[in-house]
């Protein structure tokens, strides 16, 4: 890592964990198996919207065994308000089967078992690995991977780019939490349409041409 990187890390770092000293997921789960669901119904959705009708999706089937139960038009009911909810509907269906059947009832832990899964890509993966078994991973979304680039931490033009990329700088042993750093900053201050430059903790290590004073 270069001696530019290292200090664009701890300045980010530094500033802001001030501002989520104990950063998380925003989706609401209380299992691996409920975020994995939430997380694929979150795929093109926001996680204000998925949060609104996972309580009663859980309420209803709050394991794989009872979702696998579930009829596909009941799904559909619940989640009808979110993009693609035919589609997610039949994925998360699909996933509470083969996890049933295949996995014991339990989200695995490891990511090829878990891209096996009808649904799940690399992001979603990694999501459910950094955030419910606590293993060092990047998810990269909208949010990560246009964050990335403006402040200059890589220049790529695609997430799985920017992951390697990422994963190349950034200490195994920060990469769950300055996951949540890169995206929480990308959704609050640094957005797509109207950055918030001004207001930017760290405009300082900002490489961005447009940014604004």
């Amino acid at each position: 890592m270069h001696q530019h990187e290292r200090r664009k890390i701890a300045f980010i770092e530094k500033a802001l964990s001030v501002l989520w000293p104990k950063p998380k997921s925003e989706l609401h789960y209380d299992t691996p198996f409920q975020l994995l669901v939430a997380t694929i119904m979150a795929a093109q959705a926001t996680d204000k919207k998925v949060n609104q009708l996972t309580p009663e999706l859980f309420r209803i089937a709050p394991d794989p065994e009872s979702m696998s139960r579930m009829d596909i038009e009941a799904i559909k009911t619940i989640i009808r308000q979110i993009n693609y909810y035919n589609n997610k509907s039949k994925n998360l269906l699909a996933v509470s089967k083969l996890l049933v059947e295949k996995f014991g009832g339990q989200v695995p832990a490891e990511r090829e078992a878990l891209e096996s899964l009808p649904g799940v890509g690399r992001k979603t993966a990694n999501v459910v690995l950094g955030n419910a078994f606590g293993i060092p991973a990047m998810p990269v979304d909208t949010h990560v991977h246009r964050v990335s680039n403006r402040i200059g931490l890589c220049k790529t033009s695609k997430p799985e780019e920017t992951e390697k990329a990422l994963l190349k700088i950034i200490p195994e042993s920060k990469l769950i939490d300055f996951h949540h750093y890169l995206l929480l900053h990308g959704r609050y201050t640094c957005k797509a349409k109207k950055p918030e430059c001004s207001a930017c903790p760290i405009r300082e290590i900002c490489d961005w041409e447009e940014k604004t004073l």
